[in-house]
């Protein structure tokens, strides 16, 4: 009898040791996301609820994806990154900066036009609407049409309807979707290109139409954790990221959820 309960002491003894071996997410530690402009205050409520969960803090970083996806690869530290597109993901997954099997398709969104919301008259923007009638002199607000995601979904929505032409000398290129939304919002520009989910948090701004889901690429949030990331509570914050209560979140700022975890 005793032979078996040394054999079941060592056989503890070697669970115990495995268990401390394995990763595990502990209350306490610290995480650092950077994320689109666009997700603000929606990954702010998401993270805002997962520190009251689990005891653990993130430390939120916005900017437009491109000038994220830069700072990453010259070494800022941080353990996850949600991109407004693929494009930027792409960029770190080529340098060899993001952990491939962590990586997700997050969220949807759509691309609108937006005005102050004592001008904005409702329209149908199909090819022909008249959008260099209506600047006039005025600028259109945008993001970087180059670099950051909701300028080069924009700007491909303009073109494949035949509008750029007609506009591109009098865009207002801003450095992330969050500025374009603050020029029309202040009245410095009269309509502006901007994210479903960005119209919904600014009240003097109204949706003049939404463009054709056809007209650009489709609008994909990827997510996926930094190969540097040495923090097991960043893998625990992007399963959360996927789980219904995220989910709930995400949905209430407008976005349409894609990643599910059971």
């Amino acid at each position: 009898m005793r032979r078996i309960g040394t054999i079941a002491n060592v056989l503890l003894g070697l669970c115990a040791l495995l268990f401390l071996g394995t990763p595990q997410s502990r209350a306490g530690e610290q995480i650092t996301v950077f994320a689109a402009a666009s997700l603000k205050e929606s990954a702010e409520a998401v993270a805002e609820k997962w520190e009251a969960e689990t005891g653990n803090a993130v430390t939120l970083s916005f900017a437009g994806s491109s000038t994220l996806a830069k700072q990453i690869e010259a070494g800022a530290p941080a353990d996850l990154f949600l991109s407004a597109d693929q494009r930027w993901m792409d960029y770190l997954s080529e340098k060899g900066l993001i952990d491939p099997e962590s990586r997700i398709d997050l969220l949807r969104n759509r691309l609108v036009l937006v005005a102050p919301k004592a001008d904005a008259k409702p329209a149908d923007i199909a090819p022909g609407f008249p959008l260099a009638t209506l600047l006039g002199e005025n600028r259109l607000a945008m993001a970087n049409v180059d670099a950051v995601p909701a300028g080069t979904y924009g700007k491909a929505a303009l073109e494949s309807l035949g509008l750029w032409d007609g506009v591109k000398d009098r865009v207002a290129q801003a450095e992330n979707v969050r500025a374009a939304l603050l020029l029309v919002s202040r009245g410095e520009a009269p309509y502006g290109i901007v994210y479903e989910t960005d119209a919904k948090i600014d009240p003097s701004v109204a949706i003049v139409g939404r463009f054709p889901a056809a007209s650009h690429p489709p609008i994909i949030y990827p997510a996926a954790r930094l190969l540097s990331s040495k923090t097991p509570a960043s893998a625990s914050f992007l399963t959360y990221l996927q789980g219904p209560e995220a989910h709930a979140i995400f949905i209430g700022a407008g976005f349409s959820v894609m990643a599910k975890t059971e």
